[in-house]
């Protein structure tokens, strides 16, 4: 185990799959406990095993981030099984497609929920307990297109821009408490979330001619920045986002 994290307690949302899974294995491996946190009960309990397995401490609770009691609880556990919080990661996220008029209340409501109500509850919570702590650090999973516009994700887009304005706000209200709030902007990764419209050849070609590095991400690409974020290397910094899309908003 290495130590950048070492003696550090975390709370990883969407953990049960893709970044927040690859995050939440990368915390542990740097010392910390880690809550692995999730709606998806089986993706979220493999994610906590395969952090046992490599001898690291982690358990899992099941948990909707846009519920109040789901993100009160998800604290709770952390402090009783654990006795501190500092580190939350907000990662949880979904998509749902449509421009303006195509999108239905429902899904516009539930995109919301789950990308920017979830990660303001969650923080709510975690607040409290993280000034108790001493201090510790916020991250929130925006997106580019909380940057710069996409087709057909109004929702999407407007939930991630509203998330990096919270990320900001957050940060000027709590930094007398010792608490920094920044945010990730991934590109296009290979996740669950993406693995649909990847499958398609001329949307792939597309998008890897959009990213000047020439690949697509991993989940570990944006798991590495959540690290630095978490640890006390980035003690500075506060408020702001690491966009890393491969240079896709470079041009």
């Amino acid at each position: 185990m290495a130590n950048r994290l070492k003696g550090k307690v975390a709370i990883v949302t969407g953990a049960g799959s893709g970044i927040g899974r690859a995050a939440a294995i990368l915390f542990a491996k740097e010392g910390a406990k880690v809550v692995v946190a999730d709606y998806d009960e089986k993706g979220g309990r493999e994610t906590a095993a395969m952090i046992s397995r490599a001898k690291g401490k982690a358990i899992f609770v099941k948990a909707d981030v846009s519920s109040s009691s789901d993100a009160k609880k998800l604290v709770a556990a952390a402090v009783k099984n654990f006795g501190k919080l500092n580190i939350l990661y907000n990662n949880a996220g979904i998509v749902r497609w449509g421009n303006a008029v195509e999108c239905t209340e429902e899904d516009w409501n539930r995109v919301i929920d789950i990308n920017m109500k979830g990660a303001w509850l969650c923080s709510k919570y975690a607040i409290p307990e993280m000034t108790k702590a001493g201090g510790g650090s916020i991250i929130n999973t925006a997106s580019i297109a909380g940057c710069v516009a996409f087709a057909k994700i109004a929702a999407y887009c407007a939930s991630k821009g509203g998330l990096i304005e919270l990320t900001k706000s957050m940060a000027l209200d709590f930094a007398q408490n010792k608490i920094r709030v920044n945010a990730i902007c991934p590109g296009v990764i290979k996740t669950g979330m993406t693995k649909g419209i990847l499958n398609d050849k001329k949307t792939l070609q597309g998008m890897l001619k959009a990213t000047v590095i020439g690949r697509l991400g991993e989940p570990e690409d944006i798991a590495y920045a959540a690290l630095y974020l978490a640890s006390d290397e980035s003690s500075f910094v506060t408020g702001t986002t690491i966009v890393a899309d491969g240079g896709w908003t470079v041009q």
